[in-house]
């Protein structure tokens, strides 16, 4: 029984070793994608992005309860998923300074033609009631509220920078997985390998009392 389980001991450590050779080789080929499709993306931090520039921008658009980024990539190229991350929250300023600090939910789909009850506005500023839209003189459509165009092509932006930041974090985990999958698979392999089944000693035997030897019958003296 007990050359089973050592033969089981170097099958797991041989699986767990793949296992985990094969996990920080593919986290590593997902960390490298990552950064290769950002850096085609071009993308280059525009000179205010500093905590610092940022701070001075939100206090001169008069923008309240703004959470600012305390990261910086100002003029540099956005290459890895923290990057990204930091660009995505300077982006999310920049749109709050276009809509006036009104997020998506606060305006109007359309531009609100002259004389719309307050009832039909939004806080943002638009309306969503068709019937009370400006129109376009050409098309006689609806004009589309700008603001709100703005904060939907943001929030587009930033959810793909976004996922490139988890997907670079979970490419980092799966590092990690695989090199503790590495080290579980070696340990398997010294303790099978080194015949560790057939000591009888275990590595907390200090633990154990020592077993009382039984004393000689004392010889009677003539």
């Amino acid at each position: 029984m007990r050359r089973y389980f050592e033969i089981g001991g170097l099958i797991a450590a041989v699986v767990l070793v793949t296992f985990g050779a094969v996990a920080i080789a593919m986290s590593i080929d997902g960390r490298n994608t990552v950064g290769n499709e950002l850096k085609q993306q071009q993308i280059v931090g525009t000179a205010d992005m500093t905590p610092a520039g940022i701070k001075a921008e939100v206090q001169k658009a008069g923008l309240k309860n703004v959470s600012l980024p305390t990261c910086s990539v100002a003029n540099t190229s956005v290459d890895s998923g923290a990057r990204a991350r930091c660009f995505a929250e300077y982006m999310r300023i920049h749109a709050l300074e276009a809509t006036g600090g009104y997020t998506y939910s606060q305006m109007g789909m359309y531009v609100a033609k002259p004389g719309t009850p307050k009832a039909q506005l939004m806080p943002g500023g638009g309306t969503s009631n068709a019937q009370f839209a400006a129109l376009d003189p050409k098309t006689q459509q609806p004009v589309s509220n700008g603001a709100r165009n703005v904060w939907v092509t943001e929030t587009a932006l930033t959810t793909a920078l976004n996922t490139s930041y988890l997907a670079s974090q979970l490419s980092l985990f799966g590092i990690v997985v695989g090199v503790a999958l590495l080290l579980a698979g070696i340990g398997f392999g010294v303790l099978a390998i080194g015949g560790a089944l057939r000591n009888p000693e275990t590595a907390l035997g200090f633990h154990r009392k020592p077993l009382s030897t039984p004393k000689a019958p004392a010889v009677p003296v003539a």
